[in-house]
């Protein structure tokens, strides 16, 4: 039997810290207690004095890129990436090649990642202007959700037929997840920058482009019609100060019909950042103003923002070298995601508590993940430990993703991931990732 002591831990759990032990049994948390004491011979004990012991981070949204685009990431490289950086669970989108549009694509992406993923896994269904069929045979018990892209992004998988769009929001009871940014308002704005630059516009023109107008117009449209229909909606990647405005922190996050995510990112960085770092930071929606980024931090403490999460979305080098045309969007975060969220602990902008909230609680409770996303005893152990001081710089050999490189590249980080758990097997363990592959397939608790 797997059994692990972990003691002398700060664990933060539902909103307090306290100092106690845990012992881990097989995949699960056995005890939670002030003091326990290793009363067989096989126990592996870890100390974890002055250090932090979290739940491992539920990413609510990444692209590994399998099938079909594996030469930029793949669920064994990105999900191994995730364990370093203390995310434990993922749920990856559809538009991968070919786009995970039926049940049988969907399906063989869930047995891929029972063969390769470090971390617990779920791919979402993904919708489009003619598929609602199959749409609406995906399982609630053991399939994340339905992704809509309301703005064309990679992997192209545009929904821009509105009476379609109305039928999956009125007939599924599933959650539906939704890229926001309006097609036709960010066309008009790549024009006018085509006329002046040609293909190669400068990158400071991207939130111009994918503009604040074009995510705010999407998302109003999604809300509007999210209400109209009575569906469950989930709008991913939040990124412009207009947009908080949309959501509410009167009612608890388990009643919410309508939730937001906002990425590391967009709270990291601003359109200052363009001039330095260029295409690495270009994504959709775009990077924007530092006002912008204000306005996504106040509402992601004040509860109008429920998740962070990290969009995660390797490019090769080569491809991001490109001219802006044709230079694509996305960035890998998942190593980097946690240890750049406990800097801004370190920076005053936010409590290891809330950091917890939005990275490991409230996506489990957003999409009813069965015993995961919280330090209670008979859940999975999936969980982290995080040392607050123990510097490091990210650099080239450091970085696991599978394009070799990251935006975070020359930041120096105060916190530091030294242990990973998935399923109570220890797969991260000071700087090295075991080849322990237990990652799980994420259910989900509703009807």
């Amino acid at each position: 039997m797997n059994r692990i002591l972990i003691k002398n831990a700060k664990i933060v759990n539902e909103g307090s810290i306290f100092e106690g032990d845990l012992l881990i049994e097989d995949k699960y948390i056995k005890e939670i207690a002030d003091s326990i004491s290793a009363k067989s011979s096989d126990i592996k004990i870890i100390d974890a004095e002055g250090n932090y012991l979290i739940p491992g981070a539920i990413d609510d949204q990444v692209h590994f890129r399998e099938p079909g685009l594996t030469h930029k990431g793949n669920i064994e490289t990105e999900s191994r990436a995730a364990v370093a950086g203390g995310i434990t669970s993922f749920i990856e989108q559809p538009n991968t090649v070919p786009n995970a549009v039926t049940q049988e694509l969907l399906e063989e992406k869930y047995q891929r990642a029972a063969e390769t993923s470090y971390a617990n896994y779920s791919f979402m269904m993904g919708g489009t202007n003619d598929n609602l069929e199959e749409v609406l045979k995906t399982n609630p018990k053991n399939v994340a959700g339905i992704k809509l892209f309301l703005g064309s992004s990679t992997g192209n998988m545009l929904v821009d037929n509105e009476e379609v769009l109305e039928k999956i929001f009125s007939s599924t009871p599933m959650l539906i997840a939704v890229h926001c940014e309006d097609e036709a308002t960010i066309r008009e704005n790549l024009e006018k920058y085509k006329e002046e630059f040609g293909d190669d516009i400068p990158m400071k023109y991207h939130p111009l482009i994918r503009s604040a107008e074009a995510c705010y117009k999407s998302s109003s449209k999604a809300i509007e019609l999210a209400k109209k229909t009575g569906a469950r909606l989930h709008i991913f990647h939040v990124s412009t100060a207009i947009e908080t405005e949309l959501f509410t922190n009167k009612i608890p996050l388990e009643e919410k019909k309508i939730t937001a995510e906002v990425c590391v990112h967009h709270l990291w960085f601003s359109d200052a950042d363009y001039e330095k770092k260029g295409s690495l930071i270009k994504w959709n929606p775009a990077v924007k103003t530092s006002a912008d980024r204000d306005a996504l931090w106040e509402a992601l403490l004040d509860d109008r923002i429920d998740v962070i999460a990290t969009d995660h979305a390797p490019h090769t080098l080569e491809e991001k070298k490109n001219p802006y045309t044709s230079a694509p969007s996305g960035g890998p975060l998942v190593q980097h995601a946690v240890v750049a969220m406990f800097e801004a602990y370190h920076q005053g902008k936010i409590s290891i508590e809330k950091i917890v909230e939005k990275m490991a609680h409230n996506p489990a409770k957003l999409f009813k993940i069965e015993k995961r996303g919280f330090i209670r005893e008979g859940y999975y152990a999936d969980l982290a430990i995080v040392n607050p001081g123990m510097p490091w710089s990210v650099k080239k050999e450091n970085i696991l993703y599978k394009c070799g490189w990251s935006p975070f590249e020359g930041t120096n980080f105060k916190s530091r991931i030294t242990h990973t758990f998935v399923n109570g097997q220890l797969v991260y363990n000071n700087s090295k990732v075991k080849d322990i592959r237990c990652g799980e397939r994420l259910l989900f608790d509703r009807e």
